[in-house]
């Protein structure tokens, strides 16, 4: 099965205290004032917020789902190809990413 932006908006939006507003002027999903998913910048792909070390193994053991270009390089978001063999997988690290934000520091208001 291959997934979708609704989709992963769904999985994301489903978690407690997730809401679907916008990052940076485009769709996304956060919780506690902080993106889990947003599209990314890649056709194909979405943008998971994750740690830097999640987001290292991530890569190492599975780069044809969990990838990233030099825009993202150093920073604590993956891309996450749609045609993913394991959207079980996928779906756990929305949740992840989802207990992540709630652990982190609300981002300030400007």
């Amino acid at each position: 099965m291959s997934l979708d932006w609704d989709m992963v908006v769904a999985i994301a939006a489903a978690l407690p205290g997730a809401e679907i507003t916008t990052y940076y002027g485009d769709p996304a999903v956060k919780a506690n004032g902080r993106p889990i998913v947003t599209p990314g910048r890649e056709p194909g792909s979405f943008v998971l917020h994750i740690d830097l070390d999640t987001k290292a193994m991530l890569m190492e053991t599975d780069p044809a789902t969990f990838w990233e270009t030099p825009h993202y390089h150093g920073w604590p978001g993956v891309l996450v190809r749609y045609a993913t063999d394991d959207p079980d997988r996928v779906t756990a690290l929305i949740a992840r990413s989802h207990a992540w934000a709630l652990a982190r520091k609300a981002p300030r208001k400007r």
